[in-house]
């Protein structure tokens, strides 16, 4: 079934860069919005659009049967989910083929199998990827859970087998803190995903983040686009992301992007997927498989020149990849900062109306976002309004590009965390590449210290 009608099941930019993908290749656009979100800019392009709830999630953009329902009224054929809200909801996937629609995305039990973090790691084995020494599924105290973490080494990581954002996570110093944190771990899960399954794995010192963007066409068939270092986080959730990473090697990464891509057609695996490692002392260690496109997509298609929301449709649509591994060049180096309506130094959000809004430009920067002057950021959903992406031909010259660019940016009306970027890039340790996961909240430490 060919698609000439796709409703986009998501808000803000990534709504906007999936509208843009469709009409480029000639596609209707079905926006789905709450009442919040009646004035955004993806409503206001696409073709046709249709209220689905009132502004909190779980009422509109995690409604099920009316996004559904949505698709009949408008005769959309086909279903993008974006990334977050319904994105990773396996039995959505299923819901959409069950109404002959095109889903957008991996196969069903694929989303579902990498959504639970111990069958993640035992299909990551499977396929050959490097883990994390840990148990092999779910833990619970006892002596065989001792004896474990005896022979995995000390400190060890109790993590959550459902969910993530740090949540339902506890690292263990010593046997003697075992039981109790493994406790805490545990109904942290639980209140948090209603799902009270923990794990282990060795607790990973200062590692880096690095993942890997791979693409597979369902049948067996599958490339890789290389690595992103998404290593500058707080609170688990990324600020600013680069491609290529500036520790690994040209080798290394031929090397593990071909693991990567060999245990996605294995999987007969469909559609984009990002494969996540920590690496430290040159070593990668698979933390888990996000089966969607990620917010920081941009930076490999500034270093490929490759369309990866163009290539999900075309997936989708059954047209296979549009390229081979050989055809894939890797050139120059690229960067996102992740633009927040927040304060830059409390991290609190900051909804309101733009008064003034001027996107960076010039050559090699991409600005993707839904704002505009006028526009009122609603409270209700997550608080990124855009993302500022820059490509040089070397890592300098792209840090002085996005340099600029934060300089010529205008958000006003709101608090942004624009001069938090402006300060990441003078850092001498970013300047350097010389950061960990660690860093930044061990940075954010030192400046608030320092103006105590």
């Amino acid at each position: 079934m060919s698609i000439e009608k796709l409703l986009i099941a998501n808000r803000g930019e990534i709504a906007l860069r999936i509208h843009r993908a469709c009409h480029e290749m000639g596609i209707k656009t079905v926006a789905v919005h709450s009442t919040a979100d009646a004035d955004a800019m993806h409503v206001r392009l696409a073709d046709e659009a249709v209220c689905i709830g009132p502004p909190a999630a779980k009422d509109s953009y995690l409604n099920i049967p009316a996004i559904i329902s949505a698709a009949e009224v408008t005769n959309a054929n086909a279903i993008h989910p974006g990334y977050g809200f319904l994105s990773e909801n396996a039995r959505f996937a299923e819901i959409i083929e069950a109404h002959d629609l095109v889903f957008v995305g991996p196969k069903p039990e694929h989303i579902r199998t990498m959504g639970d973090k111990v069958e993640a790691k035992r299909t990551a084995v499977q396929l050959g990827l490097p883990v994390v020494p840990g148990s092999p599924g779910a833990v619970t105290y006892g002596e065989e859970t001792k004896t474990l973490a005896r022979e995995i080494g000390y400190p060890v990581l109790i993590k959550a087998a459902s969910g993530g954002g740090g949540r339902g996570m506890k690292v263990v110093p010593d046997e003697d803190s075992l039981e109790s944190l493994m406790g805490q771990a545990s109904s942290e899960a639980a209140a948090a995903f209603g799902d009270p399954t923990v794990y282990m794995e060795k607790y990973l010192g200062n590692p880096r983040h690095i993942e890997f963007q791979v693409f597979g066409d369902g049948n067996g068939n599958a490339i890789h686009l290389g690595e992103r270092d998404c290593s500058l986080q707080r609170r688990h959730q990324k600020v600013l992301e680069e491609a290529p990473s500036p520790v690994i090697s040209a080798e290394e990464r031929a090397r593990m992007g071909k693991i990567c891509a060999d245990a996605m057609a294995k999987m007969h695996y469909r559609g984009a997927g990002t494969i996540e490692f920590l690496w430290e002392n040159g070593e990668f260690f698979f933390i888990e498989m996000n089966t969607r496109i990620q917010v920081e997509h941009p930076v490999t298609e500034m270093i490929t020149g490759f369309d990866l929301v163009r290539e999900q449709i075309r997936i989708a649509d059954g047209r296979g990849l549009s390229v081979r591994q050989e055809d894939l060049e890797f050139r120059g180096h690229a960067m996102e900062c992740r633009i927040n309506a927040e304060d830059p130094r409390s991290f609190l959000p900051s909804p309101g109306k733009v008064t003034q809004y001027h996107p960076a430009g010039g050559m090699h920067v991409r600005v993707d976002s839904g704002l505009y002057a006028g526009y009122a950021i609603p409270p209700y959903y997550d608080s990124m309004i855009g993302k500022l992406i820059v490509y040089g031909r070397t890592r300098e010259s792209c840090m002085m590009r996005m340099r600029r660019a934060l300089e010529e940016m205008v958000v006003s009306g709101v608090k942004t965390n624009i001069p938090l970027h402006q300060a990441l890039l003078a850092a001498p340790d970013v300047i350097h590449g010389d950061y960990t996961i660690k860093w930044l909240e061990e940075w954010l430490a030192q400046q608030d210290a320092a103006e105590a």
